[in-house]
């Protein structure tokens, strides 16, 4: 059942009982049994582990019931400790860890359910950004036994100067949603407070939460450091999932570009119905945006029954949508990953996922939003915003069906978090470097971290390292007479802890009404642009821009209908590993004449005339075409990696060809595969050979064909602001984007120029890499270039998989009719 229901197990009848000696003296039992429920055999199972002493992962389908999983053991023990109210302590026991602090309330109520039906003198309270003052005041003295919090709030509270003590007595530490902490900079930041909490208290069980990933040994490793041998709770609960889709009625006329999908926006009105409760997800705000502008243009009539959610959207805003939505006066919402995790909305029936999920974690994540119930069966409906994306749905059900969800992975020792978090421990109570040294290295992330590194950034935060040695505020550290750095600048103190955190984004800007009021907040880069009078599509509303000041782009109701649409940057999800090998296999299988799906079948025609033209790709193969326009000599391959890979290929393929021989290359690319076009007559067909495609080399030839300096900028802004070398919070002041971009400009100017071997600027670089190309992924699909043999097709014009690369870089529109008109003009010249 979902949290907010209190309840997660199984209906007693007719279910298996878990064993007595498991689950006997667990209040979670008695508390199931009063409500008509018997644990699943899983949570049983959670809980006995725990009584061992053992920690590990808990990997179960959403919605089956893992917090009570994870729960149950700790509440069993702290109930034996706490047989009265009279001998409480007050020392913190269990602490839960969410990465959604929207999600804290509905925790902290399905936490608090059991003590409360069972009397049982324990109390459960929350600690995130979203406390009121009066109860951090209350909390200061004593902190609740069962406490809710995010990793921001717990580093905070390891910034405590009394830390050791507060977190002496911890039992239990239990992490949500660790398959998406996991791979990000939050997940080391919780990996960095658990190696903390256990020098602080040896006796501490570690339970991570996660939805079923492919990964789960990697997953419980991590979260229990090294030298610990995790355990795993798995169950295979019934829960099927059902992919359809909603098919274009006339594949001619459909586009074979873009990703907006508004092509499809009659069919899915007439199949929309406002008494069904249906999440709408897309994969970018901007799109999000123009959906539910549409759909309220069409059907003014449901303004009651629908919302827009998105994280640019006010929190208030969000929250209150997610309220209406529980309690039934929401029945539509169109939304982006702001609701892939953490709300149960028990009401939601029905998901629809606009364009492909390019994922099959993240569709499997969306569609676990419906019959978000154990035994219910989800169903998510899939709409193509092009042709060639209902390969990629029928590819995705495919996965689903088979279990091919892609592998999560993992940040490994990236040195910003390990310099915020020098300052945290100097600030909860100081420590000694060899101590903190050992401590770090008990964390999966920086197991192989060199003593080196480590003194390199103990000095950063106590001298400042080489280049800033001269600016106090980056003297944090001292060394007091019992030789451990603490934190003695109050000021520095105050800026640290208004400033911890790892969550990067670009610079923004606060929108409000000119008449009052907040309305959320904007890319600064989008909103210097407008001019006042401009109008554009933002929180489901027509603005109009008025002006910017103190720090807010104020506006008002625009008094006309606009398109345009407010947009952000590096929004959208690249072609995953699992569904781009899904979807080369489904492809396979057309090329020899087995049209599955029922999505495939209705391309069959954009198949027969790329079949025509050219070929469809093959397992086993890498296709490459060639062709000659106006504009000069197209080299096209398509490797179906991602538009990350592609992107890095790209620029990797034209720097190397350009050393064989000189010339100047256009480039495009997309999900599918990558374009070079050269208004020279290239002898691609002699140069393009397997040795193009070696990895080694590889870091080193991407710095040289792409211009770092923006882009390392950029990347450097997050790991300074992380490190803590530029600040954005001050004690009664901010500064806005642009001010912490200069800064981080003239850092980055002065740390190159006198300071070129800083750690932190080759991690920006790195991260750029990986961000920028995939470079681990670039590193594999080389190895499948070099091994796979090329197929390389003549073209007479280009075809369904060119065609789309030629109009991203041209900026056009493409429909499939042009392409049939293109098949009709090839077959009459060959007839001649």
């Amino acid at each position: 059942m979902s949290r907010q229901e209190g309840t997660s197990g199984s209906r007693a009848k007719g279910r298996p009982e878990p064993t007595p000696a498991a689950a006997a003296s667990n209040p979670l039992e008695e508390f199931f049994t009063r409500q008509g429920y018997a644990p699943y055999p899983f949570q049983a199972q959670a809980w006995a582990a725990f009584a061992r002493g053992e920690s590990g992962l808990i990997s179960v389908a959403t919605g089956a019931g893992k917090t009570y999983a994870a729960y149950g053991g700790p509440l069993a023990e702290l109930a034996k400790e706490l047989p009265s109210a009279k001998n409480a302590t007050d020392s913190l026991r269990v602490l839960y860890i969410t990465p959604l602090r929207a999600v804290s309330r509905d925790i902290e109520k399905a936490l608090r359910a059991p003590v409360e039906l069972l009397g049982l003198p324990i109390e459960v309270g929350s600690r995130t950004g979203d406390t009121v003052a009066s109860e951090r005041t209350r909390q200061r003295k004593r902190l609740p036994e069962v406490l809710i919090t995010t990793p921001e709030s717990l580093s905070l509270l390891l910034t405590r100067e009394n830390a050791s003590e507060l977190f002496a007595g911890l039992r239990a530490v239990i992490v949500d949603e660790w398959h998406e902490l996991m791979s990000t900079k939050r997940g080391i930041q919780v990996e960095l407070g658990l190696a903390r909490l256990r020098r602080f208290a040896p006796r501490l069980r570690t339970w991570a939460l996660s939805a079923t990933i492919a990964n789960p040994e990697r997953a419980a490793r991590l979260i229990m450091g090294v030298g610990q041998e995790p355990s795993i709770v798995r169950a295979e609960l019934p829960r099927p999932i059902e992919v359809d889709s909603l098919l274009p009625a006339h594949i001619e006329r459909f586009p074979w570009s873009g990703h907006l999908g508004l092509a499809m926006l009659e069919p899915l009105l007439s199949w929309l119905d406002p008494t069904i409760s249906t999440l709408l997800f897309t994969n970018t705000r901007s799109q999000a945006e123009r959906w539910f502008a549409e759909i309220y243009r069409r059907r003014p009539e449901w303004a009651e029954r629908l919302a827009l959610h998105h994280g640019s959207i006010d929190r208030e805003v969000r929250e209150e949508i997610e309220a209406r939505v529980k309690d039934g006066r929401l029945t539509m919402v169109v939304c982006t990953s702001s609701l892939d995790l953490g709300v149960d909305f028990s009401p939601v029936e029905r998901v629809v996922q606009i364009g492909s999920p390019k994922g099959v974690a993240r569709l499997i994540q969306r569609a676990g939003r419906s019959g978000h119930r154990p035994g219910a069966t989800c169903r998510v409906l899939c709409l193509p915003t092009h042709a060639l994306e209902l390969v990629e749905i029928a590819a995705a059900r495919q996965a689903v069906t088979r279990g091919e969800i892609e592998e999560r992975p993992s940040v490994s020792r990236p040195l910003d978090c390990l310099v915020q978090h020098l300052v945290t421990c100097g600030l909860g109570g100081g420590f000694r470097a060899d101590e903190l040294f050992d401590e770090v290295r008990t964390s999966a992330a920086f197991a192989d971290l060199s003593r080196g590194d480590f003194d390199w950034c103990l000095d950063l935060v106590t001298y400042g390292g080489t280049a800033l040695q001269a600016y106090p505020q980056f003297h944090r550290l001292s060394i007091d007479d019992a030789g451990r750095y603490v934190v003695t600048n109050k000021r520095i103190a105050q800026i640290h802890r208004l400033n911890v955190g790892t969550i990067a984004s670009d610079a923004t800007i606060t929108v409000k009404w000119a008449s009052g009021g907040t309305i959320g907040v904007m890319e600064e880069d989008f909103i210097a642009r407008l001019r006042p009078g401009d109008t554009f599509l933002f929180a489901g509303r027509a603005l109009e821009f008025v002006r910017v000041r103190d720090l807010a782009a104020h506006v008002k109701p625009a008094r006309r209908h606009t398109g345009f649409t407010a947009h952000w940057a590096g929004s959208r999800f690249p072609l995953s590993t699992a569904l781009a090998k899904a979807t080369r296999r489904v492809l396979d299988a057309a090329a020899h004449g087995r049209l599955d799906e029922p999505e495939v079948r209705c391309a069959a025609l954009i198949l027969q005339v790329q079949a025509e033209l050219s070929r469809i790709p093959r397992s086993g193969e890498i296709l490459v075409e060639r062709t000659h326009t106006q504009e000069g000599h197209h080299l096209f391959v398509y490797p179906f990696e991602g538009r990350l890979v592609h992107e890095g290929l790209a620029v990797l393929v034209a720097l190397r060809l350009g050393r064989i021989r000189k010339a100047t290359f256009a480039i495009s690319m997309n999900d599918y595969g990558f374009e070079l076009l050269t208004t020279s007559d290239y002898p691609f067909h002699r140069h393009l050979t397997p040795e193009l495609f070696a990895a080694e080399r590889l870091y080193e030839d991407l710095l040289e064909s792409v211009n770092l300096g923006e882009l390392g900028l950029r990347q450097f802004r997050e790991v300074a602001r992380v490190a803590g070398l530029i600040m954005q919070r001050y004690p009664g002041a901010e500064k806005s984007g642009r001010q912490v971009q200069a800064g981080a400009s003239l850092l980055w100017e002065v740390l190159t120029e006198f300071d070129g071997e800083n750690l932190l600027l080759q991690q920006a670089r790195r991260e750029v890499m990986d961000r920028q190309f995939e470079e681990s992924r670039l590193a594999r699909t080389l190895r499948r270039l070099r091994e796979e043999p090329l197929t390389m097709v003549e073209l007479a014009t280009p075809g369904p998989l060119a065609l789309p690369l030629v109009a991203d870089r041209l900026g056009t529109s493409l429909s499939t009719e042009s392409l049939i008109e293109r098949l009709a003009q090839f077959r009459a010249s060959a007839a001649r």
